[in-house]
């Protein structure tokens, strides 16, 4: 059962209670460089994204906040440390979402002054802990980041928002590791109803980095514990994007294109299975419609797995049986299979009409 949650608005995106779990990345473009931010949020927009966040390091980058906002197809969130100046410039500029430690940012008439702005403009702050980046005293009673030093840091910023009687807030606990991102979640999701965006920081490269997100957030996902997320990769933030909806996919939370299932070969088979199983998800991968593709090898499991998908092939010698919703189609031979499955799923598509 997923944990109850209050909502939240995030331009048009709610975030919380009942609301879809959404995926979110951030660009790798200097802010500043206006064209190639917007060229890349437009792919992440394109791969699925639906909140984007871009860093704020200086000036120049916050005033470049209105162009981008001005053309950007998705929420748009700025993320903010240290100075409350960048996040004032950031406010005025139109950004749908702060990523900002109110406890980070210096006196206290700074926070007012962006909470204030904030509460004006119905702006949420998405309080960040980072176990890179905890502050000094927690570090000096705990020893080292651990799950408990995490959610005392998310606790004390949460505290100064509610002081302010600001409570548009959604929080992170991100670890590089599972085991400590999992704990520090699940403790804090018991002491507060704010919703909650999940991860694993600094994941790793696209292979490694999936592998330790998809244990990660899909554990979390699993507890219930989630309301948006991002995959984070040391490479194309489009490929975040990517598998963010292949988690959420894999856990049936939400539906966006094709689900590929595919055997993993063994000395039955007798067709090139993984040619054709690669072809066909990569040129099924953007199908606008969410249905269930099985690529399977040989006359054991193939059928029923192919029966029971939307469209599926069962392998025989050197050729292969398509279904459609449980029926053969026909016989194909192992050259036409990708092209007769691509075809065929093109079809239900003219007749059913893509996704929203």
């Amino acid at each position: 059962m997923r944990r109850v949650s209050r909502r939240i608005q995030l331009g048009d995106v709610a975030i919380g209670g009942d609301a879809p779990i959404s995926v979110q990345s951030m660009c790798s473009t200097s802010t500043a460089d206006v064209p190639a931010t917007l060229d890349q949020i437009t792919r992440l927009a394109d791969a699925g994204c639906e909140i984007v966040r871009c860093a704020v390091p200086d000036e120049e980058a916050a005033r470049a906040l209105a162009a981008i906002r001005s053309s950007c197809p998705i929420p748009l969130v700025a993320d903010i440390h240290f100075d409350y100046r960048l996040a004032m410039t950031a406010l005025h500029s139109g950004v749908d979402g702060l990523r900002l430690n109110p406890g980070n940012i210096g006196a206290r008439w700074k926070v007012e002054e962006v909470v204030k702005a904030c509460a004006e403009r119905r702006v949420p702050i998405r309080i960040g802990v980072n176990s890179g980046s905890l502050e000094k005293e927690l570090l000096e009673r705990y020893g080292h980041p651990t799950a408990e030093a995490m959610v005392q840091s998310a606790l004390g910023h949460i505290r100064i928002l509610e002081d302010l009687d600001f409570r548009d807030i959604k929080v992170s606990l991100k670890a590089s590791d599972i085991r400590r991102t999992v704990e520090a979640y699940r403790l804090l999701a018991a002491q507060v109803d704010y919703p909650l965006h999940i991860g694993i920081t600094e994941a790793g490269t696209t292979w490694s980095g999936t592998v330790k997100s998809a244990v990660g957030i899909g554990t979390l996902l699993y507890d219930g514990i989630g309301d948006t997320l991002r995959v984070s990769l040391t490479g194309d933030p489009v490929e975040e994007v990517r598998v963010g909806w292949e988690i959420l996919k894999a856990l049936e939370l939400r539906r966006r294109g094709p689900i590929f299932v595919s055997c993993p070969t063994c000395g039955r088979c007798q067709i090139d299975l993984i040619s054709v199983a690669e072809e066909v998800e990569q040129r099924l991968h953007d199908l606008p419609l969410s249905i269930t593709v099985a690529v399977m090898g040989c006359v054991v499991n193939g059928p029923g797995e192919a029966r029971e998908a939307d469209l599926g092939i069962a392998g025989g010698k050197g050729q292969g049986l398509l279904f459609r919703r449980g029926e053969i189609v026909r016989k194909v031979p192992q050259a036409e299979l990708a092209d007769a499955l691509v075809t065929e799923a093109w079809k239900l598509v003219d007749e059913e009409g893509g996704d929203d």
